[in-house]
C-alpha cells in the first residue's frame, strides 16, 4: 500500500463519521481532502497557556499533535526529556521536521527569524538549500523540493509569504478581501495603541461587517469554516455553545481576539489582521521565535521528533507508564465514542504517575464525561476551575474551553 493511500485511509478514519452520500458525509469527505495539504502555517493554541498548565519538567516525556509546530517547538524552551509529535497531514510533518533542522543548522537567530518569523524574504530558499536541506530525511527533502504548480518549488513559499498560504492562510485572505470590498482595511487594526482603541475599532468596523446578511449566510454554511480547519462534527459542537447560533459564536470570539488582550501581547491578532508578525521583530511572537530562546532551542532540538501517525496508533506501541504529558489540541472534537475510548485507553496505559493531559474544545465544556468509559476516566482528576481560568488566558480566543486532567493516583 502506498504512503499516499495510507494517509488517505488515516484521514478518512479520523474524519468520516457519516454515510458517504448524506449531506454531512459529503462535507466530511470534502474536508478530509483539504486536510492532506498544509492547513495551519501557525498553530492557534496558545503555548504560553499550555506551559503554565503543564509545568513541564526536564524529566518529562511529552507526546502531542504536531499541527504547525509552533507549540511543540515552544515546549523545548522548558528542556523536557523528549517531545514526540504526530500528525496525519504529511505537510505538517514536513514543516515540523524542517523547523527542527533549521533551528539546529541555520547560522543564527537572525536567519531563523527571517525564515520562520518573516517567512517572505528573498534568500530564504538559498538558506534552505545551504543550511537545512542537507540535514533533512529523504521524504521531508522531497516534500519541500517538489514542484509547486507550473513554476517554482514548495520551499518558495518562504520567500512569497508562508503565512498567507495553507488552508487557514487562504481563509484569512478571503476574510480580508471581503472586508476590503465593504470598505474596511483590516490591516489598520494593528495601529491601535490601547485596548480601548481596539474595542472601538471592533465596534465601528468589524461588528457591522459580521452583521451583514451575506456574512451571516456564509457563517451558517458548514463548508465555509473548513478554512479554519473545522470539520462538520466540530461545527456542530461550536454552534452548540450558543444554542445553535454560529453567528453569535464567531462574533463573540472575534471580539475576544480583538479586544481582550493588548496587541502588544497578542501575536494571534497580528497574524489574523496583519497577516504576519511585526516585520521588525519587535512585536509579540511565539516563544520559539523569540531571540532569547534561540540557543536553548538549538541545544534541545535533537530531543524532538515528528511522525506521520495517529496518536492512538503511536501510543499503542509505547510502554506502560512511559509518557508524562499528552497534548491533544482539539482533535477529540472530531472523534466518535469508539475513537475516544481507544485513545484514552492508550493514554491511561502509557501515563506515568502525575501525568497531565490538556486539550481544547469548540464548545465550553469538557466532552469526556458520559463518552469515555468510567473505569478509565475515573482515574483522572479534572481541574474544572483551573481550566476556566486558563481558557480566559488563551490569546487566540478561538476555542470555547481549555481542559486540564491529571493522573493523581
Amino acid at each position: 500500500m502506498s504512503e499516499a493511500t495510507v494517509v488517505k485511509e488515516q484521514l478518512s478514519e479520523a474524519v468520516h463519521q457519516n454515510r458517504a452520500f448524506s449531506i454531512t458525509g459529503i462535507l466530511e469527505r470534502i474536508f478530509s481532502s483539504t486536510f492532506r495539504g498544509l492547513v495551519y502555517p501557525q498553530i492557534w493554541e496558545d503555548p504560553v497557556v499550555d506551559m503554565e498548565a503543564l509545568d513541564i519538567q526536564e524529566t518529562d516525556h511529552i507526546v502531542c499533535i504536531a499541527s504547525g509546530g509552533c507549540n511543540a517547538m515552544s515546549y523545548l524552551t522548558r528542556k523536557p526529556a523528549s517531545i514526540t509529535s504526530v500528525d496525519l497531514s504529511p505537510a505538517h510533518v514536513a514543516l515540523n521536521r524542517m523547523k527542527s533542522a533549521a533551528v539546529q543548522h541555520l547560522p543564527n537567530h537572525e536567519a531563523f527569524f527571517r525564515f520562520f518569523g518573516l517567512a517572505n524574504v528573498e534568500g530564504n530558499r538559498e538558506a534552505f538549500e545551504t543550511y537545512i536541506l542537507p540535514h533533512l530525511d529523504s521524504k521531508t527533502a522531497e516534500y519541500w523540493t517538489d514542484r509547486k504548480g507550473l513554476f517554482g518549488k514548495r520551499i518558495d513559499v518562504f520567500e512569497e509569504g508562508f503565512y498567507r498560504g495553507g488552508l487557514l492562510g487562504h481563509f484569512i485572505g478571503v476574510c480580508h478581501f471581503m472586508a476590503r470590498i465593504s470598505g474596511v482595511n483590516l490591516k489598520t487594526f494593528v495601529h491601535c495603541q490601547t485596548k480601548a482603541g481596539q474595542a472601538l475599532y471592533y465596534k465601528d468596523n468589524v461588528e457591522p461587517l459580521l452583521d451583514k446578511k451575506l456574512i451571516r449566510m456564509l457563517i451558517n454554511n458548514r463548508a465555509t469554516l473548513f478554512g479554519l480547519g473545522i470539520p462538520p462534527q466540530q461545527y456542530e459542537a461550536l454552534a452548540g455553545s450558543a444554542n445553535g447560533d454560529m453567528h453569535a459564536v464567531l462574533k463573540e470570539r472575534t471580539r475576544a481576539l480583538m479586544c481582550d488582550f493588548p496587541l502588544s501581547e497578542n501575536y494571534f491578532a497580528w497574524q489574523a489582521f496583519n497577516r504576519s508578525y511585526k516585520q521588525d521583530g519587535s512585536g509579540p511572537l511565539p516563544p520559539y521565535l523569540q531571540e532569547e530562546n534561540f540557543e536553548t532551542l538549538r541545544a534541545q532540538a535533537h530531543k524532538y521528533e515528528t511522525l506521520n501517525r495517529s496518536l492512538t496508533d503511536y501510543l499503542g506501541e509505547q510502554g506502560d507508564g512511559s509518557k508524562d504529558i499528552f497534548i491533544l489540541l482539539d482533535a477529540q472534537d472530531w472523534m466518535n465514542d469508539d475513537q475516544l475510548n481507544a485513545l484514552w485507553s492508550e493514554i491511561n496505559r502509557t501515563a506515568a504517575p502525575g501525568a497531565r493531559v490538556i486539550f481544547r474544545t469548540a464548545g465550553l465544556e469538557t466532552i469526556l464525561p458520559g463518552r469515555v468509559k468510567d473505569e478509565v476516566l475515573s482515574q483522572w482528576n479534572y481541574h474544572s476551575e483551573r481550566s476556566k481560568e486558563l481558557t480566559k488566558q488563551d490569546r487566540s480566543a478561538i476555542y470555547g474551553g481549555f481542559h486540564l486532567y491529571t493522573l493523581d493516583g
